[in-house]
């Protein structure tokens, strides 16, 4: 078992308004799953995935990550757990404009403290991989959007995690590369690689193995989708 959450719900509080973002949620994510999260804006999607990625914590029930139990741990605690665990794709693909293509992917594997030219190696041939070896040098904005986003997947995936968490991958890109982008995390899934993605896009999740609706902070409906 990858995950397991039981009624997790999360709610923010200011002087005079308090919003329930998430009300007794509660399912789980095997290894080797693809899971799709979909719903109306202000659901809760983003929420649940900022949860589970260990960016935030609930304001009550259980998160067991690995079998761990995650739901109230310290930030640096939390900083800790995700290391080498779980690997992140958003939207907005959120590479470091200063750094190269090469210097972003290798971000995660000089926090892991890999060596310097085992990291070469790695990088070389992720981006190979993702058909970018001829951009090494190349800074995000002198990238197109379906680019920053191979980048964004690779840099994800160097340290090879357990979990990898997409936010509206396709949400920025045209329908070419918004296929491109879901071809590849499926191909990642094929290998091992558990993946729960946020979209908006139903063509998007038919490529899962499961689907969770949720609407309203609550889980409509959990779809088991196997072809």
């Amino acid at each position: 078992m990858i995950l397991q959450v039981e009624n997790l719900s999360k709610t923010f509080r200011t002087e005079e308004v308090e919003t329930v973002a998430l009300d007794n949620v509660s399912f789980e994510v095997e290894e080797g799953d693809f899971v799709a999260i979909m719903g109306p804006s202000g659901c809760g999607k983003s929420t649940l995935l900022n949860i589970l990625g260990l960016l935030d914590n609930p304001t009550s029930g259980s998160y067991k990550l690995f079998g761990k139990e995650v739901a109230n741990l310290r930030e640096n605690e939390r900083t800790q757990m995700r290391k080498g665990n779980i690997g992140f794709v958003f939207q907005s693909f959120n590479l470091i404009e200063e750094r190269t293509v090469f210097g972003n992917v290798e971000l995660p594997l000089i926090y892991a403290g890999v060596k310097k030219e085992e990291r070469r190696k790695r990088v070389d041939a992720m981006l190979k991989r993702v058909n970018m070896g001829h951009r090494v040098k190349h800074f995000p904005q002198q990238l197109s959007g379906g680019q920053q986003q191979r980048i964004a997947i690779a840099r994800a995936v160097i340290a090879a995690p357990k979990l990898i968490l997409a936010d509206e991958p396709t949400g920025n890109l045209d329908s070419k590369n918004g296929l491109e982008v879901i071809r590849m995390l499926t191909e990642l899934n094929r290998e091992g690689t558990t993946i729960i993605m946020v979209t908006h896009s139903q063509h998007d999740a038919s490529f899962a193995h499961s689907t969770i609706n949720l609407f309203d902070g609550r889980i409509a409906t959990d779809v088991k989708s196997y072809l």
